[in-house]
């Protein structure tokens, strides 16, 4: 893969996407369906998907291509290939809310190692350099070129008042109950994979995530993470969290800078 090409490529398909989405979320109405799995799905969902899979199959046209929206493209599992949730958030979204992003990976040997969130409706954008580095880049957003960057490091947590964040839409009783046994500062919620963001910025130390997730959901934020220095963990092993599975399922994962003194489930 060509890193240099891919952070390009990537970004600008972002910040495409991101601009069809807000057109689409600033309009008055829009037409909201139900997927099979009776999960959400808009025609900024359809719109952004169409967008970045024609432009990561233009430039990259050997690559493998998962994309949530295309179910044609959920078959096979493979070690290398492109992961796309166009719309991650679709509840957010829907409730206009703010808290959704376009996701984009590149899973080399099972491994997220590139990868770009963009929060359209925030103007936050963190992805990886093509280094492997992350960063945040500062709106105003130049398609052609990137603006100011901002290297990004998860923090060196203090174990007796970690930050942590959750689930906006999908807490339950047992992610409250693995987060009381640490000792926690504060508490944000978050929707789509600005969680991992946040993480990655030091903004928080700690994300457990239990509940069901795709790999879609999940691969670029676990991109800029790493890129980060953070650790995206399989929640029972502890072993990093793995891609390429069959179906595409995740089980339940943490996020979390190094230094979090980790408690077992």
């Amino acid at each position: 893969m060509d890193y240099v090409k891919l952070e390009t490529v990537m970004r600008r398909l972002a910040l495409e996407a991101g601009d069809k989405i807000m057109e689409i979320y600033n309009s008055d109405d829009f037409e909201v369906k139900s997927k099979s799995d009776s999960s959400p799905v808009t025609e900024a969902d359809e719109a952004a998907d169409a967008l970045i899979s024609a432009g990561l199959r233009a430039a990259f046209p050997d690559v493998a291509l998962v994309t949530e929206e295309q179910a044609a493209t959920h078959g096979e599992s493979a070690m290398d290939f492109l992961i796309v949730d166009p719309l991650d958030g679709t509840k957010e979204f829907v409730n206009r809310r703010g808290d959704f992003t376009v996701n984009i990976a590149w899973v080399e040997n099972g491994v997220p190692v590139r990868g770009v969130v963009y929060a359209p409706a925030k103007d936050r954008m963190f992805y990886t350099l093509a280094d492997g580095s992350s960063v945040e880049e500062t709106a105003p957003f130049d398609k052609d070129k990137p603006g100011a960057l901002t290297p990004i490091r998860v923090a060196e947590a203090d174990n007796a008042a970690l930050m942590v964040v959750a689930s906006k839409s999908h807490r339950d009783q047992a992610t409250d109950d693995y987060i009381g046994k640490y000792a926690t500062k504060d508490m944000k919620s978050a929707g789509s994979s600005l969680k991992f963001c946040l993480v990655a910025t030091g903004e928080a130390d700690l994300y457990p995530r239990l509940g069901r997730t795709m790999e879609w959901d999940t691969a670029a934020g676990h991109a800029v993470v790493t890129g980060a220095g953070g650790k995206v963990l399989n929640f029972d092993t502890m072993e990093p969290l793995a891609y390429g599975k069959d179906g595409f399922a995740n089980p339940f994962f943490i996020v979390c800078s190094p230094s979090v003194e980790l408690k077992s489930a």
